[in-house]
């Protein structure tokens, strides 16, 4: 069972072999949040997104991996993608192999973005089309201005810290319900206090 998190990638080190369509697709994904891709194979089966930092193409060797935060084995060729495996485990990567939940030890989600608010979807790599599926079922029942309500938050949460108040007891759920014209919902008593008092 997977545990799911969020991880910072920016100006991290990811390295993707292959270079087809899937892989593109991941490759986009690293490169919208900051992670330094490089990629690694024998040719170019699909556009690669502007913006990674290098293209090897080369046939993936034992060593390719020295140095990546994060591994993608997209090559679709079980004898590279062993090779991968063995390596990228012996080092303590992060490891996704395209189409094999069982050899990956993380997984790319779903998302929906509006600004700092993520909202992400798995079914820990049993069927993407459902996980996307999932996300926009989502996604179109999510009010607008989520984002710049995060934002207002995030800066409320920085000028009560400021002051030296905690805000963990603060009654933050009936203020969000209030900006987006929600009606209230009933709490526990842990949400005792209004932010705004």
């Amino acid at each position: 069972m997977m545990l799911p998190v969020a991880i910072d990638l920016a100006g991290r080190p990811v390295t993707v072999v292959g270079a087809g369509a899937v892989a593109s697709r991941k490759v986009a994904q690293l490169l919208e949040v900051g992670a330094v891709v490089t990629v690694i194979a024998e040719e170019l089966r699909a556009a690669l997104p502007e913006g990674v930092r290098t293209i090897r193409l080369e046939r993936y060797a034992s060593g390719d991996l020295a140095g990546a935060f994060l591994v993608v084995a997209a090559t679709g060729d079980h004898a590279v993608d062993d090779a991968i495996v063995l390596e990228a485990v012996s080092r303590g990567q992060l490891l996704n192999v395209v189409d094999d939940p069982t050899r990956s030890n993380f997984f790319f989600t779903a998302l929906h973005r509006d600004g700092d608010v993520v909202v992400s979807v798995s079914t820990s790599g049993a069927s993407p089309a459902l996980a996307s599926w999932l996300r926009d079922r989502i996604a179109t029942n999510l009010p607008a201005g989520l984002g710049a309500l995060a934002r207002r938050l995030g800066e409320e949460r920085q000028r009560l810290h400021a002051t030296g108040a905690s805000t963990e007891g603060l009654n933050w759920r009936s203020w969000i319900e209030e900006q987006l014209g929600q009606p209230a919902v009933e709490t526990d008593s842990s949400w005792a206090l209004d932010p705004r008092d």
